[in-house]
């Protein structure tokens, strides 16, 4: 509890046991008066000087106004009937603090909940100079400065490990307990922490650009980004408060008018005790205050599981989620491209894996990489001369002043050489040496291990279908299709392609259900904007990713996303309980009121005692441990 909230507390037992007290003194007339306002105004102030403000400011209709005027009332009321019974108008504000009391603690709680998930802001890394280490704020360490990241201690900077091996805890970003090991060569994230050995690393960002500023940054700016349920609990409060104003005039005035001209008693005191109830019952706390919070705690809840969600309108947009469309490469396989056989050389394997990898080796392309990573030695780049790459084809390289060819069966045919067809499951690299065809090199990727689960488990919680877009070969992509299970897959298709074929699927799904495409958040930017919700997986290092994006995933398991759509399920059902409670019951509640069914206690539940119900339900959202 923090000192405003204590403050609170004390103002509250302060003014409970003025009021207990005062029960049991013979106090009359002016001093009676005088001691219980002093019990309203430590309980109170506060929310008169709300009020007033509120009227200075041209905002007259919010709670405090309501609660103000309500109370105000009951005390006039009081006076002109000389009962001297002021305890109503007290404890209307005593139990409405008490709410408010509430209300604070848990958002507090949900906060700190929240902060602590993410509590991964460095304070210090710690530069080597002349020996010794200095501790820098991290926005002062430059591009390429070696840092120092001893054990116990947060990693400040996304860069490259130079020296050393180590664990790393990952789990205020994953939400994973799961170590990872770490050592020289190796890329590490901001955020993470340092579990067991001393490392150096090169840094490759500045801090602001960051994996862990770009994560708090998410996260502080989720909230402004409203959902349609927010919005529409905005703009019912704006008319409701206004039109309950009136309804409570109109409920004080019109039936002792009425009775006046029909020659009965006014009974006024009776008719405007009605409307001050009707007033205090009509307050909206509930509604205002449970939605943002339920939406928060989502999102709060989320960000424990290792999934980032950038506003509250995509929780929502990502629960209506019906269709969902994968890249395949990094997203449903490793994107980590191995070679798996070689056919047809006229060299030995390693000599034709030799001429592959040197050619090759000027392009960052993940199938270059698993060429030269099988090739298995240094390259010498001195060796390679004339390089050119053919788009959609391969590339062309003088190797030891060789003529050398890597690409597909388009490149050979260019070349005016017969391919020799590969009936294995994978990316085909076909070589020319010296203008003889040399044999080719089977490459494929490997599956993630919890992909086909995670197809199944999306179609076992409503999806209607799962899609899948890949730029590889038409046999490998029904290859990986058959694997897992998904309903559709399109094959052989440049990034424009895949745009068009999302644009497609929106406009073939249903009313009010939502499609998302799931990617690696590099080459999938464009799509992942014209999605109705964007997943990037486990790309945070990834500027493309984040700023396409709706929901960043912290890691790469396919499995999250399920996880992800449960989340924003819950959250939205949450949503739509405290809607149809809160409104439910003020209806009942001001009906009674109208009426003079319900009295002042009546009215202290139907606002207080709703708002504290709706908020702990919202709490609810924040526990997504075991969905």
């Amino acid at each position: 509890m923090n000192r405003k909230q204590r403050i609170m507390l004390i103002r509250i037992i302060i003014s409970a046991l003025m009021m207990v007290i005062l029960s049991f003194i013979p106090a009359k007339g002016a001093l009676r008066f005088i001691l219980y306002m002093i019990a309203y105004l430590v309980v109170g102030y506060d929310i008169l000087l709300k009020a007033g403000r509120g009227i200075a400011n041209g905002q007259v209709f919010d709670e405090c106004f309501l609660m103000a005027l309500a109370t105000a009332g009951a005390i006039a009321l009081a006076i002109y009937e000389k009962s001297g019974d002021y305890t109503e108008a007290i404890a209307v504000m005593l139990f409405y603090q008490i709410g408010e009391l509430f209300q604070s603690y848990a958002v507090g709680k949900s906060r700190k909940n929240i902060t602590e998930l993410m509590d991964i802001r460095p304070d210090y890394a710690n530069v080597e100079k002349d020996g010794k280490l200095e501790k820098v704020d991290p926005d002062d360490v430059e591009i390429g400065s070696v840092i120092v990241v001893q054990p116990g201690e947060k990693v400040p900077i996304d860069g490259v490990v130079i020296e050393g091996y180590s664990t790393l805890n990952t789990s205020a970003l994953t939400g994973e307990s799961l170590p990872r090991e770490v050592h020289e060569g190796e890329e590490i994230i901001s955020g993470s922490i340092n579990m067991t050995g001393l490392l150096r690393v090169r840094t490759e960002k500045e801090f602001g650009e960051s994996t862990v500023s770009k994560i708090l940054d998410l996260v502080e700016n989720a909230s402004s980004r409203k959902s349609r349920s927010e919005d529409f609990i905005s703009k019912f409060a704006r008319v409701y408060t206004p039109a309950v104003c009136i309804a409570a005039l109109l409920l004080a005035l019109l039936p002792p008018v009425i009775n006046l001209l029909s020659g009965v008693s006014a009974m006024w005191e009776v008719w405007v005790y009605r409307a001050l109830t009707f007033l205090v019952i009509s307050c909206p706390c509930a509604l205002v205050i449970s939605i943002p919070l339920s939406f928060f705690a989502g999102i709060g809840g989320a960000s424990n599981a290792g999934i980032l969600v950038k506003g509250s309108n995509y929780l929502e947009t990502l629960s209506k989620t019906k269709i969902v469309v994968f890249d395949k490469t990094g997203t449903l396989t490793e994107g980590v491209f191995e070679v798996n056989g070689i056919h047809h050389n006229i060299y030995e394997n390693e000599k034709l894996i030799e001429f592959a990898a040197l050619a090759e080796s000027s392009s960052s392309h993940p199938i270059s990489k698993s060429l030269q990573r099988a090739y298995g030695k240094e390259i010498d780049r001195n060796r390679v001369k004339d390089v050119e790459e053919i788009s959609g084809n391969g590339i062309m390289a003088k190797v030891d002043g060789l003529p050398v060819a890597c690409g597909n069966d388009k490149l050979m045919c260019r070349l005016g050489l017969d391919p020799v067809p590969c009936h294995s499951i994978g990316t085909i690299i076909h070589v020319a040496v010296d203008g003889r065809y040399a044999g080719h090199i089977v490459i494929s990727d490997v599956l993630k291990s919890h992909s086909a689960e995670a197809v199944k488990a999306l179609k076992n919680i409503g999806m209607k279908k799962i899609v899948m877009l890949t730029g590889d070969s038409k046999k490998v992509a029904e290859s990986v299709a058959r694997t897992l299970g998904v309903d559709e897959v399109y094959s052989e298709l440049l990034p424009a392609d895949k745009v068009s074929k999302v644009e497609t699927l929106i406009e073939e799904k249903a009313k009010g259900e939502s499609l998302a495409f799931v990617g690696d958040g590099i080459n999938d930017a464009p799509v992942l904007g014209r999605a109705d919700i964007g997943i990037a997986m486990g790309a945070m290092g990834s500027d493309a990713a984040i700023e396409a994006s709706d929901v960043v995933l912290m890691d790469d398991d396919p499995m999250k996303i399920v996880k992800a759509i449960k989340i924003s399920r819950k959250c939205m059902g949450i949503v739509y309980q405290n809607i149809v409670f809160a409104i439910g019951v003020k209806l009942i509640c001001l009906l009674l009121g109208a009426l003079g069914i319900a009295n002042m206690w009546l009215a202290i539940f139907a606002d207080v005692g709703v708002m504290i119900i709706a908020v702990l339900n919202a709490i609810r959202a924040l526990f997504v441990k075991n969905l």
